[in-house]
């Protein structure tokens, strides 16, 4: 439902986006991971037909067209990362002039006001709400029409609880219905939880693509188990890192890093060694962690991640 066929994007002789080739599926949900200035905005700007292409194109629909076409943009629903709404008009003002822009059933104003939970504010003037409650409004308004592809730009950001879980059930019910979910987030634990795939932007080129397998496949390898023991037998650590390298003695424990499969054999040495085990823990691998080494690598000049993600997934970008 939306496809980027080598999209770039400049502004003057700033690249904000470089030869970006991305596709998300009817019934996908893809988060666009990248940390601040990587072009995440450019890009979901584009889709909602916001941003021309200086080269390349983006495609919305099947037929695709361009993103840009009127008729593409029929198929859209978009949320900004900056929510701005008239402060002199209430929030159910706001959600009426929306559904008449939009040609939504005038039905649908009460139940994505229910959606909201202004915590019967929908007749007080915009102006004088939270800023959460201004997401939550806006959200209300990005999901006011029945589109098959909803765009959202940091969507989570000021959320509470509450409004999070309220989130969390609408991109459930979104990807049940069949329709294209691709957002752009900072919280990892967001993307974790609700996408089938996370696209990886740095300095505007795609660095991977990974499905949700393949990040607990990659995740599980960055795992530590946490080992406190009376004392360390002679021939132990190195009995250790014959299968786990990494691994180490620490202040009374042994770290052992690794997939969680690994354990059973790494403890068995340990009591065949003689050792006695005082306290475990373990600690699994993170997308934020695995974030935090893909943007190191580029901005520090190592080699990116190939992309990955069978059909869908971009060409390396590094």
């Amino acid at each position: 439902m939306i496809a980027y066929l080598g999209f770039s994007k400049r502004y003057g002789s700033q690249r904000a986006v470089e030869d970006l080739t991305l596709e998300v599926g009817p019934g996908e949900v893809v988060a666009l991971l990248g940390p601040n200035g990587s072009g995440k905005t450019t890009t979901t700007k584009a889709a909602a037909g916001l941003v021309r292409p200086s080269t390349g194109e983006v495609r919305l629909g099947r037929p695709g067209r361009p993103a840009t076409d009127p008729e593409a943009r029929r198929l859209v629903s978009f949320l900004p990362q900056k929510v701005t709404l008239p402060e002199s008009l209430s929030g159910r003002e706001v959600m009426e002039f929306y559904c008449a822009l939009r040609g939504a059933n005038a039905a649908r104003v009460d139940e994505v006001l229910r959606f909201a939970a202004l915590n019967g504010a929908a007749d007080r003037l915009v102006g004088t709400y939270s800023g959460g409650m201004v997401q939550r409004l806006g959200l209300a308004v990005a999901i006011l029409p029945d589109t098959p592809i909803l765009l959202l730009d940091e969507p989570t950001a000021a959320l509470d609880p509450d409004g999070l879980c309220a989130f969390y059930g609408l991109i459930e019910t979104r990807r049940r219905a069949g329709a294209t979910v691709f957002f752009s987030s900072h919280q990892m634990g967001d993307a974790e939880r609700l996408a089938d795939r996370f696209a990886i932007l740095v300095q505007g080129r795609l660095v991977a693509t990974l499905t949700q397998a393949e990040l607990s496949a990659r995740l599980a390898d960055r795992g530590v188990m946490r080992v406190r023991l009376d004392r360390l037998p002679e021939g132990l650590l190195s009995t250790i890192q014959r299968r786990a390298p990494g691994a180490r003695w620490v202040a009374g424990e042994l770290l052992i890093p690794g997939p969680a499969s690994a354990r059973p054999e790494h403890l068995d040495s340990i009591r065949a060694a003689g050792a006695e085990i005082r306290g475990l823990t373990a600690e699994e691998g993170r997308l934020d962690q695995l974030y935090r080494e893909l943007v190191g690598d580029v901005q520090h000049g190592s080699a990116a991640l190939p992309a990955r993600g069978g059909t869908h997934a971009a060409a390396d970008g590094s």
